[in-house]
């Protein structure tokens, strides 16, 4: 398989890192991060790759080459004008023709083994396959929410604590099909996340969401690129050549006019625990635009994160009050049978 690198960015919130160089060329333990990108790729057996190019474009290609010190075959694309991640890579539709390829960007630390994900994609053949990672706090992200076979059913970009119902993000790391690519149009801004994914799912196509194993972030901003350094050094970030504050007793949570009863589990992960949740309910017809919601005749409830703490807050009302406790204990219940059975 083939792979498509998205090396265009700035950088911008990085500049007091980067200065003048493009982001993906920031340090990371003594090479730049996209080549520890190509290292990635080279250990899951990808050496065909191109690299998408907008900002300061002679600078990679006079660092990389043609890949040839790398045991790799490198080829570039430059975007005279914005084109977003999935409008870019529609440019290269040259170098991946009608095979699948792989998609990752060039400013991601990470340790996956990327065989894993290409494996799930030709099992199952959806039009995309991605990767995800679980994280404890993932407001910063595209949360993703998938069914108990893996497939992609809602995306929340970017969400506050009350709207989270899953710990797993978007990484930006895709296995793609032709087909789907055919959804992009030529030459114009067009965003995976924002803009093809949603149509293809309305267009009835299958999302493959795979829960990887090991290490990701998005070296995005100065805080986040220290903790990659941190942990690269620390052997939280596994690369080839670098050896390996008290929260508040109860969450400080706004009571909504409809909460009606309201029960507060303390979990070890409210992201993670919301995850089992919404995987459980999903087929009981849970609506999941603010936090994980089901209502009926005989009444609604609300699970949701606390907003500053490692907790779940479950709101029941019931359409005869005297029973709304009775139904708040009850979807307790499933939460924490859920955490302890995991």
């Amino acid at each position: 398989m083939n792979a498509i690198i998205m090396a265009g960015g700035e950088g911008t919130r990085l500049k007091s890192v980067t200065g003048d160089l493009p982001k993906p060329m920031v340090n990371l333990c003594g090479k730049p991060v996209l080549e520890r990108v190509l290292e990635l790729l080279k250990r899951s057996g990808i050496t065909d790759v191109c690299i998408t190019l907008r900002y300061r474009p002679e600078v990679i290609r006079d660092y990389f080459g043609n890949g040839e010190k790398l045991g790799m075959h490198l080829s570039y694309r430059t975007e005279t004008e914005p084109l977003g991640t999935a409008g870019g890579v529609r440019a290269c539709a040259d170098f991946y023709g009608d095979r699948d390829f792989l998609v990752i960007s060039g400013d991601c630390a990470c340790d996956f083994d990327l065989r894993e994900l290409i494996e799930a994609h030709h099992r199952h053949r959806p039009a995309v396959t991605m990767a995800l990672s679980a994280q404890e706090q993932p407001l910063q992200y595209g949360i993703v929410l998938t069914d108990r076979r893996n497939r992609v059913v809602s995306f929340v970009e970017k969400p506050d604590w009350e709207r989270v119902v899953s710990d797993l993000v978007n990484t930006g790391i895709y296995v793609v099909s032709p087909t789907a690519m055919q959804h992009v149009p030529e030459g114009k801004p067009f965003d995976f996340a924002r803009d093809l994914f949603p149509r293809l799912m309305e267009s009835g196509y299958d999302i493959l969401g795979i829960s990887m194993h090991g290490y990701w972030c998005d070296i995005g901003t100065p805080q986040a690129y220290h903790r990659c350094c941190l942990d690269a050094l620390e052997g939280r970030l596994k690369l080839s050549d670098t050896p390996a504050a008290a929260e508040p007793a109860h969450p400080a949570y706004t009571k909504r006019p409809d909460a009606g009863v309201q029960q507060i589990y303390r979990c070890r992960s409210r992201a993670r625990l919301m995850r089992m949740v919404s995987q459980a309910l999903m087929e009981a017809g849970a609506d999941f635009s603010d936090g994980i919601r089901l209502e009926n005749e005989a009444g609604q409830v609300r699970i949701m994160p606390a907003a500053d703490s490692e907790s779940v807050v479950v709101s029941a009302k019931a359409a005869d009050p005297s029973k709304s406790a009775a139904l708040a204990e009850g979807f307790l219940g499933l939460v924490k049978g859920l955490e302890g059975s995991r």
